[in-house]
Order: C-alpha cells, then sequence, then structure tokens
C-alpha cells in the first residue's frame, strides 16, 4: 500500500502543470540568416530557464503582423508576436487585445533604463504594453572598403554635398554606387536618412509629427526632396523589388558601394564573416553631429487570462531583457540593446558607435512610425514609392505629393 501511494504521488509530481514547461509560441518575421540565428538566443535563453519555444516564422513583417492579429480575433493568439517599436499596435491597446508589463516593467525600473522615444512608445495612459528588446537606427551607411579603395576614396562623407562626390567616384570606378532595394520600406529609409541628414531634427520632427503647411512647403523641405531625387541615377536597374539582404549581399561581395539599411545589416555581414574596419565600413550619418533616429523591435503579449500562458509571457520578458541575452542577441542581429545600463564594450565598432551616440539625447529623434498613425504613415510610404518611381518628376510636384499624403 505504501509503495503504490509513493507511486501515486511520484505520477502527480510529474504530471502536475506546475511542473511542466510554460510552452510559447512566438510570432515573427526574422526569416534572413542574420536574423534567424539572433531569435535563436532568445529560444535557447527562454528554454534555458525551463521553457518550451514554439517558432512561429511568418516572412515579411506586415504579413507576420496580420496573422498574429488574425490569430487573436480568431480566438486562437500566440503567446508573444512580434512588432516594430511604433504605432503599429496602439489600435489593439485600445481594443483590450493585449496584456500589460507593468509588474515586470517596474520592478526592471524601465522608466529608469530605456531611452525616452522607445518608452513613449511602449507605454500608453501609464501602462506598459510591449517588451522592447533592441534599439534599431534604421539609417545607417553601410560601405565596401574594397569598393572605396578601388574608387579612391579615402573618407567617409561628411555632408551631402561629399555623399554625392563620392557617389560619382564610385560609379566612374564601375560598381553600383548606392545599393537599393526598390521595396516602399527601403525607398522609405533612403528618404528618411536624407531628411534626417540634410534637414537636421527640428525640420525631421515638424514634417512627421507637426506636418504643417509652412514646413511642407518651406525652402528646407524642398531641399531635401530636391536631394533625394538626385540620388536616383546612382541606383542600379535591379533595384525594383529586391529584398534588403539581397541589396547587402551586393555589398558584401563589393558590388555596389554603399548602402542605406538599419543596423541589422550588420547581421548579414557577420554571416557572411566579414570584419569591420577591413571589409566593411559604418556610419551613422552625414558628419559628427547627425541624428540618431530611434527604432527598433518589441513583442505584444495578447490578451489572455490562461495562467499557464501569462507565466510563459512574462518569463519570455525576464529572459529577453536579460543583460548578456541582450549582448548576445543583439550582437546577431546587428541592433543595440535597448537598455542603456548594460556594457556594450564586448560587441563590434558599429554597435559601440551607436550606443555612443545614443546617449546624447540630443541627437535622439524618434523613427517616423512612432509619430503618426500607422496609416497616415503607410499614405506616406506610399507617396515616397509613388515619388521615387515616376520618371521626370519634378522637386516641386513631389513636395506637392508628399504633403498630400503627410497632411490627408
Amino acid at each position: 500500500m505504501i509503495k503504490i501511494i509513493f507511486f501515486c504521488t511520484v505520477i502527480a509530481l510529474v504530471t502536475s502543470p506546475l511542473m511542466a514547461k510554460e510552452e510559447a509560441e512566438v510570432m515573427h518575421w526574422w526569416t534572413s540568416g542574420g536574423e534567424s540565428a539572433a531569435i535563436k538566443v532568445l529560444a535557447d535563453a527562454y528554454e534555458a530557464e525551463g521553457g518550451s519555444w514554439k517558432d512561429s516564422a511568418v516572412a515579411g513583417g506586415s504579413n507576420a503582423r496580420s496573422a498574429a492579429i488574425n490569430r487573436m480575433i480568431g480566438g486562437s493568439p500566440t503567446t508573444a508576436a512580434l512588432f516594430n517599436t511604433s504605432q503599429q499596435y496602439h489600435e489593439m491597446i485600445a481594443e483590450g487585445m493585449l496584456n500589460n508589463l507593468d509588474s515586470i516593467a517596474i520592478a526592471n525600473q524601465w522608466d529608469e533604463i530605456l531611452p525616452k522615444p522607445t518608452l513613449d512608445a511602449i507605454k500608453v495612459d501609464g501602462h506598459f504594453y510591449a517588451a522592447p528588446i533592441n534599439i534599431h537606427m534604421p539609417t545607417w551607411f553601410w560601405y565596401s572598403k574594397k569598393a572605396f579603395r578601388k574608387a579612391g576614396i579615402v573618407k567617409e562623407p561628411q555632408s551631402i554635398d561629399e555623399l554625392f562626390v563620392v557617389l560619382d567616384k564610385l560609379k566612374a570606378s564601375g560598381v553600383i554606387p548606392l545599393a537599393l532595394g526598390g521595396q516602399k520600406w527601403q525607398e522609405n529609409l533612403l528618404f528618411m536618412a536624407i531628411l534626417s541628414n540634410v534637414g537636421g531634427k527640428q525640420l525631421y520632427l515638424d514634417v512627421l509629427n507637426k506636418r504643417d503647411a509652412n514646413t511642407l512647403n518651406s525652402p528646407a523641405f524642398n531641399k531635401v526632396v530636391e536631394m533625394f531625387l538626385k540620388l536616383k541615377p546612382y541606383v542600379d536597374t535591379g533595384s525594383p523589388g529586391r529584398n534588403w539582404n539581397d541589396t547587402t549581399s551586393l555589398v558584401i561581395n563589393d558590388k555596389a558601394g554603399i548602402q542605406v539599411m538599419g543596423d541589422w545589416a550588420k547581421g548579414e555581414f557577420t554571416q557572411a564573416r566579414k570584419r569591420p574596419n577591413r571589409d566593411y565600413g559604418c556610419f551613422a550619418g552625414l558628419g559628427s553631429d547627425s541624428l540618431y533616429i530611434v527604432g527598433g523591435d518589441v513583442f505584444v503579449f495578447p490578451k489572455t487570462d490562461n495562467k499557464e500562458q501569462i507565466l510563459a509571457q512574462e518569463k519570455l520578458v525576464e529572459t529577453m531583457l536579460n543583460p548578456l541575452t541582450q549582448i548576445r542577441f543583439n550582437r546577431l542581429k546587428g541592433s543595440i540593446p535597448v537598455r542603456t545600463d548594460i556594457d556594450v564594450s564586448s560587441m563590434g565598432r558599429c554597435a559601440q558607435l551607436g550606443s555612443r551616440i545614443l546617449k546624447d539625447e540630443s541627437r535622439q529623434v524618434p523613427d517616423g512610425s512612432m509619430l503618426m498613425e500607422s496609416y497616415r504613415y503607410g499614405s506616406l510610404k506610399d507617396a515616397i514609392t509613388e515619388v521615387w518611381n515616376s520618371r521626370d518628376m519634378s522637386t516641386q510636384k513631389a513636395v506637392k505629393i508628399l504633403a498630400q499624403a503627410l497632411q490627408g
């Protein structure tokens, strides 16, 4: 009898829900080489803490976000879903579709250790609704050292005029001067790079946040648009529809000189075993006081009353924001830790440079997606693509098209 009772007790302990691993289904769009390696760091960290990670990858950011929302509406939400640090998920907050993370955020002092633009994006009406995992600056300049040497370029451009000199030299040397993937979001990044570097902080904020007629009709904004259009002849004919990582590959293989792309591109260089300063270079902007656009990625956690899923959500947040996980993940993702209290001396040159710039609040500006509703930002990207891909587009006509999108 004693043996039977003991045996039943053991079975009960083994099969108890308290002893089971918290299974977390995580939906994301990280499918490229560098991205896949980075997401594995998060999965491994979660499983090292006793959890069970179920990977749900959907190619393409908009596809993955739509799939996550449809799962919520359909009553079978994932444990967590990837979004950008933006207003993309604010409507979901308003509809009560997300669990808040207040207890974890307060316990870990997020108000003190996260940059203000990030806090503004994840904290709504005093509650925390997303777990930020990195800072992505979307408008880094990446360049091939070999292509620069071949073209006789000895220093990084410090102004828009110097950038065009560099592009002319690259073109004359026979390489693609400016590698661009012809997709809306990539064309948008290029425009934002010119807006921030040519327009400066006040114009950047006024164009994307204020959006008034005086700003959009100003000579300063006209110059931004003129410089954007002036870049078109430096892009190759294979640009339309090309994926960002295939475009980065052109720089990796020294077929192109420069690409304007987020710091996630570093993951592709790392996967290709390319080394900074030897094989490629990076600079955050044109000049020593260039702006640093603060973007990034967050995970949101669909509303649920299931205790096991809530425990899984909490464990995900804790492991994702763990300092060691932050270093390992961001080293592969190309981004920098979202926590400003982490020592980044073990990370690469580009990450250290970005972290150093980020500490200067005067150079911080929010990503455009944080400054306007998703529908308006989508309209702006549509307008940028129209402007970029239209033949014989004048500066005046382009300004009008962009102004209509921003004010519509």
